[in-house]
């Protein structure tokens, strides 16, 4: 069902961009240009091709909703790991623990392991 559903999602998604850079521009681009205000100022009336590419869009977001809904069935019931069969990652080491706040002080002179080694 998934396989069916995603194909004809491809096909709608490869057919509505075909519609869409078939139609001709009005130019106005993103609502640049006069009018008197009103909603439909300058628009013309929605011809074939528009009102094809609205129904393409609508079964696009369908397509796109269904494949949600089968994808979050599917994984609802196992994760990813119990899939492939993989152990879990084992837990990050425990951070080591922070000096108390009246050992600021540099180490001794005699405590030289944080020393770099002497240059021969």
């Amino acid at each position: 069902m998934q396989n069916v559903v995603l194909i004809v999602h491809l096909l709608l998604a490869l057919t509505l961009i075909g519609v869409v850079l078939v139609q001709r521009s009005e130019g106005g681009g993103l609502g640049i240009g006069g009018g008197d205000g009103s909603a439909n100022a300058g628009r013309p009336p929605l011809t074939a091709m528009a009102k094809v590419t609205w129904v393409l869009a609508a079964a696009f977001i369908a397509t796109s909703l269904t494949l949600t809904v089968i994808a979050a069935q599917q994984s609802a019931t196992s994760s990813v790991l119990d899939r492939l069969g993989t152990p879990a990652a084992p837990s990050a080491p425990a951070a080591p623990a922070l000096p108390l706040s009246d050992s600021l002080l540099p180490p001794p002179a005699a405590d030289d392991s944080l020393a770099p080694p002497p240059a021969d």
